[in-house]
């Protein structure tokens, strides 16, 4: 069971609540294991699966026995030991980015601002408060009180954009966190968006949070990504080095927040082309979690 879950409480109360219980000091940071060349023998032992499509689990190792059950700890990789996968949501797990950029238009839309749906795409993966803050700055609105738009963003986004079992959820997530629990490997969401937005979006994309061993959101830190705040405390909370984590994400902030922790990380373009993700280097970059298969998590080949 994740731990840091919110009980079933009304929308006001999942609103006003701050009483999620703060995530322990990360712990101090270790070197970056680096890739290191495949030798051929090294390679040509190495099963490559293919990109489309959900597959088997397949150990680093042709000498080593595949892991069957979530009881069974997943082979060290040509890459070094990998432990646990921290998960973004938005543009990860779940296709928000685009339904989240209309229902922030729709709030200055009701403050008399006129804004698009591309004047967010820089502050994306940065939080509700920078996401619509940033925005605000940029197009000079005077008063614009932060936690006011805050509130008025998560009711028109849930009531909109988020209802339950209503499909956001990209295909292969499931398949994909389900991969990484019989592989034995811890899986986490580590988001910048409040918990009742994490919430909604996983109820919508039909993911129940009881997948996840940790849930980290947004509520509990002042210092949001591209800060590597979230992914430590996600590392902490799962009691896995970061050395040992892997990180997906979408955004650049994101990208530049793992890099920031020392986690390897794993970056998808479904919210920006790989040219822009490339200025944060990410090990590897794929279309989105459905081409990502559980040899890329063990091994990070970046074949």
């Amino acid at each position: 069971m994740a731990r840091q879950i919110v009980p079933s409480r009304s929308f006001h109360s999942l609103l006003t609540s701050r009483h999620y219980p703060l995530p322990s000091p990360a712990p101090p940071l270790r070197p970056l294991l680096l890739p290191k060349a495949l030798s051929r023998a090294t390679a040509a032992a190495t099963p490559q699966l293919p990109r489309r499509g959900r597959r088997p689990v397949v150990a680093a190792s042709a000498s080593a026995p595949a892991p069957s059950s979530s009881e069974t700890e997943a082979v060290p990789g040509a890459w070094g030991k990998v432990s646990a996968v921290l998960f973004d949501m938005d543009g990860v797990l779940c296709n928000s980015e685009e339904p989240s950029r209309r229902a922030a238009v729709d709030v200055f839309a009701e403050m008399g601002v006129d804004v698009t749906v591309d004047d967010f795409i820089p502050f994306t993966g940065t939080g509700e408060a920078n996401f619509l803050g940033g925005v605000a700055r940029v197009k000079g609105v005077k008063d614009f009180s932060t936690e006011s738009a805050k509130k008025r963003f998560f009711e028109i986004y849930l009531d909109k954009y988020a209802k339950p079992n209503s499909g956001i959820g990209f295909p292969g997530a499931l398949e994909l966190i389900m991969e990484c629990k019989n592989a034995g490997l811890k899986v986490a969401v580590a988001s910048s968006a409040d918990r009742v937005k994490v919430d909604a979006n996983l109820a919508a994309a039909g993911l129940p949070v009881s997948l996840f061993d940790a849930i980290v959101s947004a509520d509990a830190f002042e210092n949001l990504k591209p800060a590597p705040d979230i992914f430590l405390a996600a590392s902490k909370n799962l009691g896995v080095d970061t050395d040992e984590c892997i990180v997906i994400e979408d955004a650049l902030a994101g990208v530049q927040a793992a890099k920031a922790a020392e986690i390897r990380c794993i970056a998808v373009t479904t919210s920006l082309d790989e040219d822009a993700l490339q200025q944060a280097s990410p090990v590897f970059i794929r279309k989105d979690i459905g081409d990502i298969s559980i040899n890329d998590i063990l091994v990070l080949s970046t074949d």
